[in-house]
Parts: structure tokens; C-alpha cells; sequence
């Protein structure tokens, strides 16, 4: 029996989603532009892992830093069209997780 093959372009998509922090790095960023401590309190996420994503997601074209030349500097952190665009799948997992993720709280 045949195997089916994983689609390279899936492959990367799922690799990029299943980062740890990532989907809710995105989830967070739907809302609108925040600044990196929003984020980071939002979350719970330690600074350079926070960093480190917000890198890679800029990388991959899904976030924009934008730097105010404000006094002190603000930099501000939004998804692009692209991140905009996983809206759609990361509503369905939300959607899917009221459903069938059972917490501590539920029990």
C-alpha cells in the first residue's frame, strides 16, 4: 500500500504553527498593533522566547515591526496581510477547542 506524501508547502505551514507560543503570539496580534510587554503580559511568555518568535515570524513576512521614532522609542508589533490571513484557522481551532480541549477548570 502507497502512503500518501505530505505536501512540502504543509509541511513548512505546520512547522511554523507548532512552535511553541506561535499560534498564540498570532491570536494575540489579531486584536491590533501592540507594543512587546502587551504581548508578553498577554501570554505569559518569557522575553527572549517572545523575541526570538517575533523574529521568526517577521521572517517569514506573517508580522511587521513598525519603530516610532517617539521619545523613548515604541515599537509596535502587527500582522501582515499574510498573518491576517490565518485568522480563519486559528478561529476554527479556537471554535474546535470549546468543544473537545477539556481544562482543569471543566472537570
Amino acid at each position: 500500500m502507497k502512503h500518501p506524501t505530505i505536501c512540502p508547502k504543509f509541511e513548512s505551514a505546520i512547522s511554523l504553527l507548532s512552535q511553541r507560543w506561535t499560534a498564540l503570539v498570532i491570536y494575540q496580534l489579531l486584536t491590533g498593533p501592540q507594543r512587546f510587554n502587551e504581548i508578553q503580559s498577554s501570554i505569559g511568555i518569557s522575553g527572549k522566547v517572545l523575541s526570538d518568535r517575533l523574529k521568526e515570524l517577521e521572517s517569514q513576512g506573517v508580522v511587521k515591526r513598525e519603530v516610532i521614532p517617539e521619545t523613548p522609542v515604541k515599537i509596535l508589533y502587527s500582522l501582515t496581510e499574510k498573518g491576517h490571513s490565518m485568522e480563519p484557522i486559528i478561529k476554527a481551532i479556537e471554535n474546535w477547542s470549546q468543544d473537545w480541549v477539556k481544562t482543569e477548570s471543566d472537570e
